[in-house]
C-alpha cells in the first residue's frame, strides 16, 4: 500500500504541458530547444519541428509552465502554451444515479451559453489555425521577391542589357530583395550567432550580405557607379577592376532561390496538424435533444452526460452513449474497419461519429467531449505524430560542419592575403569569393525541384507525396500493412453467392428476396436488392405487408407468396427447417466469414444468399508487385478471423492479424517496428489515422476519410491498391534524384572553394558557377517527368 501510494504523489507531482515553438527555421533548432528543456531538473522534452510543437513533462513542484517558456526564450525562440480541456465533470466517468443524472442535465441547460463558442472542439480536436498566416506571409515575400529580383540576374547576365546606369536600377531592384526579402534569413543569423550557432540560414546571410556590401562599396566608393559601367568577366581575381565588380544578381538570386525551397517546406509543415483538422470535421456537429418530450436542435458542445438525444436514418451519433429507444443498423466502418453494419437496439452502446443506417434511435450520453472515442482516437494520432522521429534533412546535417568551416575559409582567406600582398582590395574579393561560392543556391533548388517535379509526375499517375521526409522512410522499408476494408477490399457489401433447393431456380430466390429487401434501409438488405436488380436485368416486384423484424430479418408479401428473408433463426421461429442442403451452405459461408441471409417462402426454405465485402480486382495483382519490391505483406483489419484469412487467401498474404481494435492498431505497427522492421501501412479509415501516423510510411487510400488521408505521408487518389507499388517507387526514385543534386550542389561547393581562396575564382565567376549548379539541378529533376 505504501508504494501505491507513493506512486500515486508521484504521478500527481508530474505535470505535462504542451507548447508552440515560434523562431524554429531548422531541425537543428528543434534538437537546440529539446536539448536546453532537458538540461532542466526533472524535465523530459520532445520538440517536433514538422508540428512546431513541445510536449514537456515536468515536475510541477520545483518547475512552472513560465519556467519552461524562459528556457525556450533564453534560446531564441518564442513558447505558447496548448489550452489543454478542462475536465469534465467526474458524473461523466463515474457511475450516476438517476437523480444526479437529471440534475446535471438540466444545470446545462439552464446555463448561459453565449459565451462558450459552439464549434470550437476540445484537446486534441482544436483546429490549428496560427501557421495560415505565416504561409500567405512567406508567399507575399517569394512573389515579391521573384519579381524583383529577375530583372536583376538578367541585367547582370546579359551584356546586350547593360545601358548606362544599369547597374543604379539593379541596386534599386536588389536592395528590397536583400534587405526585406531575406529578413528571416538575417533575423535567424542573428539569434543564432546570439547564442553560438551556425545554421544554412548563417551562410545564406553572410554570404548575400557580403555579395550586397561589396556591390555598395564598389559603387558608391569605386568605380562601379560610374555611368557607361560593364562587368568584367576574368577567371580570375583581377585586382586592377575588382572595385567595379558587383554582385546584386548573387545577393537578390540566392535569397529567391531560397525562400522558394522554405516556402515548399513550409507547406508540407503545414499538412502535419491537418490529421487533427479532419478528424474535428468528422463529428456531428449539431444534435436533437429531447427536452421535456420535443426535440429542440442544439450544438453538440452543449450535449452533457444523460442527455438523450434522437438519431434519424442517415445521421451521424453525436456523441457516445446507450440506445434506450428503437433498433437499427449501424455503420462503424470509419471507426471500427468492420465492414458489416452492425444492429443495435436498446440496451447497446453506440459511438460518435458513426452513421444510423436504418431506423430512428434515442440515445443517452454517456461520454462527450475529449472523452469520446473519437477524441480519444484523434489523441492518438497526434501522440503518433509527436513521437514520430523526425527525420533530419541531409542538407541540415551537413551544414553543421560546412557552414563554420566556410566562415573560416572566408576569413582565413582575408587574413593570408592581407599578409602576404597588402592588397586590401584583392583580399576582400577572394574573401568575398569563397562566401558566394560556398552559397547554397544549388542546395536551395535541390530538394524542392526535384519534389515538385517527383510530386507532379505522381499527381497525374493518382500519388500525392506529402514532403522530403516521406521519400527517405520509401527506400528502407521492408515490411508493408495492410488494412482488409476499404483497401484489399470494396468496403461494400455485395451479393457474392447464391444456394437453393433442387425445386427452386435462382431467379425466383433472387425475384422474392430482392423485392422484401428493396424496401428495406439495412445495408445488408440494400446489398442483396442491388446484386438481384443485376443479376436477373429486371424491375423488382412491390411487396405488400412488408414487416421489419428487429435483429432478425424482414417479412412481407411479394406475387402471392408469404416471403421471410433474414437470419436462419426467422425461419426456425417461423416453425420452418432447413434442408441439409442450405445448412451446409450456411455452415460454409461462416468459414468464409461471410453473412449468410436464409430465404424462405409459404412454409418452405428455399434458399441461402451469401453476402460479404467484395475484394478488388486489382489486389492480388498489388499483392505481387509489392512482393517484387522486397516488402512483407500482412493484412490487418477489425473484422473477424475467417473473414480476413478469406481474403488474405484470396490475394495472396499470408500474415493476418485480425479482430484487432482501432485503438489496437497502432500498437501492432509498434510491435513490428520492435522486431526491428520498417513498416508502411496502406489504409483508409478513421481507425487506421493513428497507425498511419505510427507507420514509418503511412499510405492512404484517396478513397477513404479524410483524416486518414491528412495523417498519411502518400495518398493513393484512385483507391486502388496496385498503385501502391508504384508509389513506393517513384518516392525511391525522387529520394535517388534528390540525393544526386545535393551530392551536385555540396561537391560544387567543395572543389570550388580552394580555387577560390587561391585567388583563381572571382566573385562574378563564382556567381556564374553557382548559376550553373542551379542549372543542372534542375535538368537533373526533370528527368522524373519520364517516370512510368
Amino acid at each position: 500500500m505504501h508504494s501505491a501510494t507513493e506512486a500515486g504523489t508521484a504521478a500527481a507531482a508530474s505535470s505535462e504541458a504542451e507548447f508552440v515553438i515560434g523562431g524554429m527555421t531548422c531541425a537543428s533548432c528543434a534538437a537546440r530547444v529539446e536539448k536546453k528543456l532537458n538540461r532542466m531538473d526533472g524535465v523530459t522534452a520532445t520538440v517536433n519541428y514538422a508540428t512546431e510543437k513541445a510536449r514537456v513533462s515536468y515536475p510541477a513542484t520545483d518547475v512552472s509552465v513560465q519556467d519552461l517558456i524562459a528556457t525556450v526564450e533564453k534560446t531564441g525562440y518564442t513558447a505558447k502554451p496548448v489550452p489543454r480541456p478542462a475536465p469534465k465533470a467526474a458524473a461523466q466517468t463515474a457511475p450516476q444515479t438517476a437523480g444526479a443524472t437529471d440534475a446535471l442535465s438540466e444545470a446545462a441547460r439552464a446555463e448561459p451559453h453565449t459565451t462558450e463558442p459552439e464549434a470550437e472542439p476540445e484537446g486534441p480536436l482544436r483546429p490549428e489555425t496560427e501557421a495560415a498566416p505565416e504561409l500567405v506571409r512567406l508567399r507575399q515575400r517569394l512573389i515579391v521577391s521573384a519579381v524583383l529580383a529577375v530583372p536583376v540576374v538578367a541585367l547582370a547576365m546579359i551584356p546586350a542589357l547593360h545601358f548606362d546606369n544599369w547597374q543604379w536600377l539593379s541596386l534599386t531592384l536588389a536592395a528590397p530583395v536583400v534587405v526585406w526579402g531575406g529578413l528571416p534569413f538575417h533575423r535567424a543569423a542573428w539569434t543564432n550567432l546570439r547564442h553560438g550557432a551556425a545554421t544554412m540560414d548563417t551562410l545564406v546571410s553572410v554570404g548575400t550580405l557580403a555579395a550586397f556590401g561589396w556591390s555598395l562599396w564598389a559603387l558608391f566608393l569605386g568605380d562601379a557607379g560610374m555611368p557607361g559601367m560593364r562587368h568584367g568577366f576574368d577567371l580570375t581575381v583581377s585586382r586592377a577592376d575588382a572595385s567595379d565588380t558587383i554582385y546584386l544578381e548573387v545577393a537578390a538570386g540566392v535569397i529567391t532561390f531560397i525562400l522558394l525551397g522554405r516556402y515548399l517546406e513550409a507547406k508540407s509543415k503545414r499538412r502535419a496538424g491537418s490529421a487533427l483538422r479532419a478528424l474535428m470535421h468528422l463529428g456531428a456537429k449539431d444534435v436533437a435533444v429531447l427536452r421535456g418530450g420535443a426535440e429542440v436542435r442544439v450544438p453538440v458542445g452543449r450535449l452533457v452526460v444523460g442527455d438523450r438525444f434522437v438519431v434519424r436514418p442517415g445521421e451521424k451519433i453525436a456523441t457516445d452513449g446507450t440506445v434506450v429507444e428503437g433498433a437499427s443498423a449501424v455503420d462503424a466502418s470509419m471507426l471500427t474497419g468492420e465492414s458489416v453494419p452492425v444492429d443495435v437496439g436498446a440496451g447497446d452502446q453506440v459511438t460518435g461519429a458513426t452513421v444510423n443506417a436504418s431506423g430512428r434511435l434515442v440515445v443517452e450520453a454517456t461520454r462527450v467531449g475529449s472523452d469520446t472515442q473519437l477524441a480519444r482516437m484523434a489523441k492518438l494520432v497526434e501522440d503518433a505524430q509527436n513521437g514520430k522521429a523526425e527525420v533530419q534533412r541531409l542538407a541540415d546535417r551537413i551544414s553543421a560542419v560546412f557552414v563554420p568551416v566556410v566562415l573560416l575559409i572566408a576569413l582565413g582567406t582575408l587574413i593570408v592575403w592581407l599578409l602576404t600582398t597588402d592588397d586590401v582590395t584583392a583580399a576582400f574579393t577572394a574573401a568575398v569569393a569563397v562566401l558566394i561560392i560556398a552559397c547554397p543556391c544549388a542546395l536551395g533548388l535541390a530538394t524542392p525541384t526535384a519534389l515538385m517535379v517527383g510530386t507532379g509526375r505522381g499527381a497525374q499517375l493518382g500519388i500525392l507525396i506529402k514532403g522530403p521526409e516521406v521519400l527517405e522512410s520509401t527506400r528502407r522499408v521492408d515490411t508493408i500493412v495492410l488494412d482488409k476494408t476499404g483497401t484489399v477490399t470494396t468496403g461494400r457489401m455485395t451479393l457474392q453467392t447464391i444456394h437453393t433447393t433442387p425445386t427452386t431456380t435462382e431467379t425466383d430466390v433472387l425475384r422474392l428476396a430482392g423485392a422484401l429487401e428493396h424496401a428495406s434501409e439495412h445495408p445488408i438488405a440494400q446489398a442483396i436488392a442491388t446484386g438481384a436488380t443485376d443479376r436477373t436485368g429486371a424491375a423488382l416486384p412491390t411487396p405488400e405487408d412488408f414487416t421489419n423484424i428487429p435483429g432478425l430479418g424482414v417479412q412481407g408479401t411479394v406475387d402471392g407468396h408469404a416471403v421471410l428473408v433474414g437470419r436462419p433463426r426467422l425461419l426456425t421461429d417461423a416453425g420452418i427447417d432447413l434442408p441439409g442442403t442450405l445448412t451446409a451452405a450456411l455452415t460454409e459461408a461462416a468459414t468464409q466469414g461471410r453473412t449468410a441471409i436464409a430465404v424462405g417462402w409459404d412454409g418452405e426454405a428455399r434458399g441461402v444468399l451469401e453476402v460479404a465485402d467484395a475484394v478488388k480486382d486489382s489486389s492480388a495483382e498489388a499483392i505481387t508487385a509489392l512482393r517484387a519490391l522486397g516488402l512483407t505483406p500482412i493484412l490487418l483489419t477489425g473484422d473477424n478471423r475467417a473473414v480476413a484469412e478469406s481474403v488474405a487467401r484470396e490475394v495472396g498474404i499470408e500474415e493476418v492479424r485480425a479482430e484487432v481494435l482501432p485503438e489496437e492498431k497502432a500498437h501492432v505497427i509498434e510491435g513490428l517496428q520492435a522486431q526491428g522492421r520498417v513498416v508502411a501501412m496502406v489504409g483508409d479509415g478513421v481507425n487506421d489515422a493513428a497507425a498511419l501516423a505510427t507507420a514509418d510510411l503511412g499510405l492512404a487510400m484517396g478513397t477513404g476519410t479524410d483524416a486518414a488521408i491528412e495523417a498519411s505521408d502518400l495518398t493513393l487518389v484512385r483507391g486502388d491498391l496496385k498503385v501502391t507499388a508504384d508509389a513506393i517507387r517513384l518516392s525511391r526514385r525522387t529520394l535517388t534524384t534528390i540525393k544526386g543534386n545535393l551530392f551536385w550542389a555540396f561537391g560544387y561547393n567543395v572543389a570550388a572553394l580552394p580555387l577560390a581562396a587561391f585567388g583563381l575564382l572571382n566573385p562574378m565567376i563564382a556567381g556564374a558557377a553557382m548559376a550553373f549548379s542551379s542549372v543542372f539541378v534542375v535538368t537533373n529533376s526533370l528527368r522524373l517527368r519520364s517516370f512510368t
